[in-house]
């Protein structure tokens, strides 16, 4: 199996979005290297703070749980591993809830979920109060859930994307700073139809 490195996928990147954007050639989209400064809302930055991420997966995402625990390590951010922690048959509403309880309590400042398709954790993730969680399966759809939506939980669906993919995903959505403006608008009208059913 052959693997493909950063500046391949950066072209795979560019070549997608010039197809579905009608990018100019001159047009150019860098992926940033996380780090715990790029990655902290400006509101949120503690100078000498570390970040916390929980993760965690079911069966399906166990092996991908484990290889982005890595790499969340290698950018700088302590890892909160909620399990599963083997191969074996489990339920991924229970972990995926206690990911988003992590992050609605905040004790975590951001959460990562990984089942087969990413769809079921989703679900689940949003119905804890305080969690805007998004499915992320490309470059675009990474952006867009952090800028958009301020989204505070990532689902992933390890049947459906490779590792190289996952991790760019990733690599983004921890990056990519919430846009404001009027999507801050947005994201308040969310908040207030969480609170018209909270009991």
């Amino acid at each position: 199996m052959s693997t493909i490195d950063d500046i391949q996928i950066q072209e795979i990147v560019q070549r997608v979005l010039k197809q579905v954007m009608g990018l100019s050639q001159t047009a150019t989209v860098q992926v940033k290297p996380a780090s715990v400064l790029d990655m902290a809302p400006k509101t949120e930055a503690q100078p000498g703070a570390r970040k916390i991420v929980a993760i965690g997966a079911d069966h399906g995402g166990y092996e991908l749980k484990e290889t982005l625990k890595a790499d969340l390590g290698g950018m700088g951010l302590d890892v909160n591993d909620v399990g599963t922690f083997s191969k074996g048959a489990v339920d991924y509403p229970d972990y995926a809830h206690e990911v988003a309880k992590q992050v609605s309590s905040g004790k975590a400042w951001r959460g990562i979920m990984i089942d087969g398709a990413g769809i079921g954790s989703c679900i689940v993730a949003n119905k804890v109060p305080g969690v805007r969680a998004g499915m992320a399966y490309d470059y675009s759809s990474a952006v867009n859930s952090r800028e958009h939506n301020d989204t505070n939980v990532l689902t992933l669906g390890a049947g459906l994307i490779g590792v190289n993919i996952a991790k760019l995903i990733v690599k983004t959505w921890l990056a990519t700073e919430f846009g404001g403006d009027r999507h801050q608008r947005r994201v308040e009208k969310i908040s207030v139809v969480e609170k018209l059913y909270l009991k």
